[in-house]
């Protein structure tokens, strides 16, 4: 059998099937290589595509809304008790007593407290001796010059006109020291009064600094030994922007609310204004009186106020974060007709915190980019966003 099969012819493949193989392999070599460019130019152009796209920033547009020129202008204010007197010493010694603590109702005239004062009572006693004997010796002169003036219109050559004229001078020069006496005593005496501290008016016991046997000192220099104030009405003061100064009158009524009494309001009356415009805030301080007969509200507390007036021109009002303020002034950006942005200029009529009210800059029908990212430039092209997800890069849609 092995002899059979060796005696077989060997079949070599001919030439031709040789280069018709080689050609198919040179044909799909080439188609493999062509695919492979044609996938990577168009990934490339893709990529490139998206790229540029990404370059050009997504904005939110929003549309500036007309202001109603209704909303009450609410403020921040400051009360103050309608009268408020820090009481100091006006005599020096020790304190004996005091009668009146803090938070005590207190009337005019009321004692607060007493001060021992043994140096001054001395220098009452000495001023009293003094006065005395100056009013002694004023007598005394009196005398005098009165004898003097008879024995020179009995004898006018027995007395000479000089001498009565020195005695005359002389009472005269006694009366005043007299007088100089009476006047140191009324002083010390006046100075004794002041011993009793006494309530200068209809109030309440705000301030107590001092307590029994505390050295005082007669001068305002340190801490008031005590403190009055009316707090049956309150002054409550607040500072208006210019552009309403003019729409607020003296007897207008504001609402006023405070934190302690959350949903409880009160009844201000405005009382006076400044009539004048501070430079650095563009305001104008407002006084304004709101009664506290039951003592809830307390003086020196913060407070809101609302004042129920309309505006003389209707403002646009966008959110907040519209607004860019850089080293052009205070801007928003707005999108052309063609989407290209352009920046103007804008003022700020009223602040409600998350958006504001504009004055002037903006107008109806205008489109606002909010809250625009950085870099951007007058006349950037921008695509406004129709729906805040992020876009897929090229290789990760479906």
């Amino acid at each position: 059998m092995s002899e059979h099969l060796s005696s077989l012819p060997e079949t070599k493949p001919s030439p031709r099937r040789l280069r018709l193989a080689a050609v198919i392999g040179v044909v799909l070599l080439g188609s493999i290589v062509v695919v492979g460019v044609a996938s990577r130019i168009s990934d490339a152009r893709s990529l490139r595509q998206w790229t540029d796209e990404q370059a050009i920033p997504t904005v939110v547009v929003t549309s500036p809304e007309s202001g109603n020129g209704k909303a009450p202008l609410e403020l921040p204010a400051q009360m103050d008790a309608y009268a408020n007197a820090p009481i100091y010493a006006r005599t020096s010694g020790y304190l004996k007593s005091w009668d009146k603590d803090i938070g005590a109702s207190v009337k005019a005239g009321d004692l607060l407290a007493v001060i021992d004062t043994p140096d001054l009572d001395q220098q009452l006693l000495q001023a009293q001796a003094d006065l005395a004997s100056a009013r002694a010796n004023a007598a005394l002169a009196a005398t005098t010059a009165k004898r003097w003036q008879v024995l020179h219109a009995t004898d006018p050559d027995s007395v000479s006109q000089q001498s009565v004229d020195q005695y005359n001078g002389d009472y005269a020069a006694k009366q005043a020291q007299a007088s100089a006496a009476q006047a140191n005593f009324d002083r010390l005496k006046a100075l004794k009064s002041y011993a009793r501290i006494v309530a200068p008016f209809d109030g309440r016991v705000t301030a107590r600094n001092t307590d029994v046997g505390a050295l005082i000192s007669a001068d305002s220099s340190g801490m008031p030994l005590f403190a009055v104030s009316d707090t049956s009405r309150l002054r409550a003061y607040v500072r208006v922007p210019q552009v309403y100064a003019p729409s607020i009158h003296r007897g207008d009524e504001a609402t006023l609310t405070v934190p302690e009494y959350p949903g409880k309001s009160f009844t201000a009356k405005v009382e006076a204004d400044a009539r004048a415009i501070s430079p650095t805030s563009g305001t104008t301080l407002v006084q304004l009186l709101v009664d506290n007969p039951d003592g809830k509200l307390l003086p020196s507390s913060y407070a809101s106020i609302s004042f129920n007036i309309a505006s003389n021109a209707l403002g646009m009002r966008v959110p907040a974060e519209a607004l860019i303020f850089d080293d052009h002034g205070l801007r928003v950006a707005t999108l052309d007709a063609h989407d290209h942005v352009r920046f103007k200029a804008v003022t700020i009529r009223r602040d409600y915190g998350k958006s504001v009210e504009l004055g002037s800059g903006l107008e109806t029908g205008d489109r606002v980019i909010s809250n625009p990212p950085d870099g951007l430039a007058d006349g950037d092209p921008v695509h406004i966003a129709r729906n805040p997800q992020p876009a897929a890069k090229p290789h990760e849609k479906a």
